[in-house]
Formats: C-alpha cells, structure tokens, sequence
C-alpha cells in the first residue's frame, strides 16, 4: 500500500541552521531516503521551497482568489514529502519515524486512496 509521509518543519528554524548544519541535516535524509530505496519502499521524494515562494489558490462560486502563500496561520509548513510502500500503517509508521523530518519536525503518515482506472 501507498503511503505519503508530509514532512513539516519551522521555516524560521530551518533559516537559522548555519550552512554546515544544514548540510549535515541534508546528508541525514540523503542517507535515509538511500535506505529506503534499498528496501524497495521508496517511490518519491522531494524538498519544497519555502511556503512563501507559492500561492494559495481558492475557487469559490466561480471566483478565483490567490493569495501570497503560506496561508495558514502556523509555525510549521510542509517542507517537503516521502511517497513509500508499505505493508500497512504500523509499517508505514515504522519506516517514517526513522526519517530526519520526524526528529527535527512533524510528520504526518496517510495512506493513498486509488482513484480506480483512468
């Protein structure tokens, strides 16, 4: 089963990681995402730029409001995500909290619903 792994972070705390503690960090995730490419669990990854870098984007009776992001009002912001196959949530749980996201942040674990044929 599919699983996305949403990984939310403080912007503010990861602005004031000097270059060489970030570096370390990005080897950390580096060297997990490796692991679980060699187990075959993972099917994605990416970072994300700063919620400040987009737009949030509602359509309402017709009517398109864009806004500055981030929107919400929140310290954490996903930061970036990890797509994996598991056997189950417990698994899924498993294999996520040995990411760098869940030591450092937040992650949230929720399984795909598969929309059926296209």
């Amino acid at each position: 089963m599919k699983y996305l792994c949403i990984a939310f972070q403080d912007q503010e705390k990861l602005d004031a990681y000097s270059d060489e503690e970030f570096a370390q960090i990005m080897e950390r995730v580096e060297f997990y995402l490796d692991d679980l490419n060699t187990h075959g669990n993972l099917i994605d990854a990416s970072r994300l730029q700063p919620a400040s870098s987009g737009a949030v984007i509602q359509v309402r009776r017709g009517n398109m409001l864009v806004s500055d992001g981030p929107f919400i009002e929140t310290r954490e912001q996903i930061a970036g995500y990890y797509l994996i196959e598991a056997n189950d949530l417990n698994d899924a749980i498993r294999l996520a909290a040995k990411s760098p996201s869940a030591q450092l942040g937040t992650v949230e674990v929720r399984p795909l619903k598969e929309l059926g044929p296209r």
